[in-house]
Order: structure tokens, then C-alpha cells, then sequence
């Protein structure tokens, strides 16, 4: 009896929480500086311990639900392009990874048109493409993310984040990717 009126208080407050909230969707699409840190990486029995970054691209969904006033939460469903360029002495080769890419931001405005946005994001592997024929990437990564956002009007937005990735991205190496990324959206 006790937890079926819990349950109820709890569902009529979730209820009247979505009620008040405004919900808004958009998409948006940047260009990414992506590079990978730690330490060297071994292929073919051949040590690459120089890493240039690559710059890539980033599209797909936003949405904002905001919450109160000036606090929102930003899910986002987005490809990413990330990885880098690895070189030694005799060589130099290419890895670019595409991920599926969930960041969860929380968004607190710091004005009417400037906001903080910071969170988790986890990334489903979804391609790889290197100039040699090697499969080592993991197929999940978690980061954390922080970043400003400007909306320059009500639709139209910018954004400048990074991205540090907190689990391996190779099953080879100690390696992990980050990115800073540049975007401009519209919401709807």
C-alpha cells in the first residue's frame, strides 16, 4: 500500500514536471579537431610514437529540455568523426574512427544568450578507416564534455566544446581520444 502511493506521488510530480517543461528539437553540424593521447602505439611490430591531429566533422539531432528558467538538459544524437595521424621515422599512416556519439549535457545559462553545457557522452564505434589493415579500435568509448554555447537568436545557435575521452579507444594501445569540436545549429 505504502509503495503504490509512492509510486503514484512520484508519477503525478514526473507528470507535472514534463507539463512544465518546454522541449525543443534541432540539428547541427561542425567541424572537428581530433587527435589521440597516450602512449605509442604498436602495429605490425612497429612503434608509432608521434600523433598528429585530424580535422574531421560532426553532424546530427539536438534537443534542449528545459527544466528551469535557466537550466536545461541537452541530449544529442550526433556522428562524429575522430581518431589521428600516426607517424614514426620510415612511415605515417591515418586513423579515422565514426562513432555514434550520445552527449547528455547539462546546460546552465550563465545570460539570456550564453550558456555552460557540460556532461557524459557515450560513443558507439561505427567505422573505421586507416591506411593499413588493422582492426584494433574498441567499439565503446565514454568521455566527458564542456563546452559554451551562444544562441545567436532564438533558432539559431553556436557551439565550442571539447571532448576528453576516459576509456581506452584501442585495444593495443593506451590511447584515448579528444576533440574539440565547433558546431552551428537551428532549432525548431
Amino acid at each position: 500500500m505504502k509503495k503504490s502511493i509512492l509510486v503514484t506521488i512520484m508519477l503525478l510530480s514526473i507528470t507535472s514536471l514534463l507539463q512544465a517543461q518546454s522541449i525543443r528539437f534541432g540539428i547541427k553540424g561542425g567541424i572537428n579537431y581530433a587527435n589521440q593521447n597516450g602512449t605509442s602505439i604498436t602495429v605490425n611490430s612497429k612503434n608509432f610514437n608521434t600523433t598528429e591531429a585530424i580535422t574531421s566533422y560532426h553532424a546530427g539531432l539536438v534537443s534542449e529540455i528545459k527544466l528551469f528558467d535557466r537550466f536545461a538538459i541537452q541530449p544529442e544524437l550526433l556522428y562524429s568523426t575522430q581518431g589521428a595521424t600516426y607517424k614514426n621515422v620510415a612511415e605515417e599512416f591515418k586513423n579515422e574512427l565514426g562513432y555514434l556519439s550520445i552527449p547528455v549535457l547539462a546546460k546552465i545559462y550563465l545570460s539570456k544568450s550564453l550558456s555552460l553545457e557540460v556532461g557524459p557522452q557515450a560513443s558507439f564505434l561505427l567505422s573505421e578507416r586507416n591506411d593499413f589493415d588493422y582492426k584494433n579500435s574498441e567499439t565503446f568509448e565514454f568521455a566527458a564534455v564542456g563546452g559554451l554555447g551562444l544562441n545567436i537568436t532564438k533558432n539559431l545557435f553556436i557551439q565550442a566544446r571539447y571532448g576528453l575521452g576516459l576509456t581506452e579507444a584501442s585495444k593495443d594501445a593506451d590511447i584515448k581520444n579528444s576533440t574539440f569540436q565547433v558546431s552551428a545549429g537551428i532549432m525548431f
